[in-house]
């Protein structure tokens, strides 16, 4: 998919939010164009065709609108390249009853989307799971409790997509937590403390959940220390693991945890998308699908 043809995408994604005001469309066209993991995502065909979609922690429905403009436009789909997916059913669900408006005003019938905190909501059933930029908000235990939820409501081999910071001593992430804060400021929503992690124990804590991870840097472009996971998950190996790590808050992350990811950070910039195994990288098999 090249850039251009991204870049029109998202133009005509970025218009569905005219009729929520200017401030919904510039965001949303800034923001499609801005962050690479909206294109990685539709490129590499991570979001299986019918599927039934769980967007938490929405915003604005943002995937929702890229998702109903990629098929509104197939006719007109790059040669080579597979369609864009068409979920069975899509539910977003975010706290900020101004974003689910602006989502509503920007996608139809196709998705629904509810104004509520995912950390008690209900949860329908789903193949494919999207958290993006979301966990860090919530703390050690809750993180653990959310996705003990999201194992209920996922069959064997549904996928979960994860954007999280990967936490080091580094300029890019010291970058990340002072524009997530700003952010959250200008939004009203003070915060005194994100919840991350080094990207190995984000690993770690999903793989003690059932799941197989591949990490992929989502940082190009940007000045931030983003990382995209890849989560399949294994209703068998999820019901064999160890329960969930219980965990105090001054628990996370250690001075080893650090100091692997540090080690790690680099080695995943170097292969750029590695599936991952107990914190190390794995190599891949030809044809692994969670590689696309």
């Amino acid at each position: 998919m090249s850039d251009a043809f991204f870049r029109t995408l998202a133009r005509d994604a970025a218009v569905r939010y005219k009729s929520a005001g200017r401030f919904a469309y510039h965001f949303a066209f800034g923001k499609l164009t801005g962050d690479p993991a909206f294109a990685h995502i539709l490129a590499r065909g991570l979001i299986p065709d019918r599927s039934r979609i769980l967007d938490l922690g929405c915003g604005q429905g943002l995937m929702a609108a890229l998702l109903q403009t990629a098929r509104d436009r197939c006719g007109n789909w790059p040669a080579g390249m597979s369609l864009p997916p068409d979920p069975v059913a899509y539910c977003g669900i975010d706290v900020e009853r101004r974003s689910i408006e602006r989502a509503k005003h920007a996608v139809d019938g196709t998705a629904h989307f509810v104004c509520a905190d995912i950390r008690s909501v209900p949860f329908d059933a789903a193949d494919t799971v999207i958290l993006l930029d979301v966990l860090h908000y919530l703390d050690y235990r809750a993180q653990e409790h959310l996705l003990r939820r999201v194992c209920d409501a996922m069959k064997a081999g549904g996928r979960m997509l994860l954007r999280v910071a990967d936490e080091s001593s580094t300029l890019r992430f010291r970058c990340t937590v002072a524009i997530d804060r700003v952010l959250m400021t200008l939004r009203g929503q003070r915060i005194d403390r994100l919840y991350c992690r080094p990207v190995a124990a984000w690993i770690r804590m999903l793989e003690a959940h059932g799941f197989h991870v591949t990490a992929t840097p989502m940082s190009a472009g940007t000045p931030f220390a983003n990382v995209l996971l890849c989560a399949r998950y294994d209703a068998e190996r999820g019901n064999e693991a160890s329960p969930a790590l219980r965990v105090h808050d001054d628990e996370l992350p250690g001075s080893r945890s650090r100091t692997h990811a540090r080690c790690f950070s680099r080695g995943i910039e170097r292969a750029c998308s590695v599936p991952v195994r107990d914190g190390r990288p794995q190599h891949l098999c030809r044809g692994d699908s969670g590689a696309r």
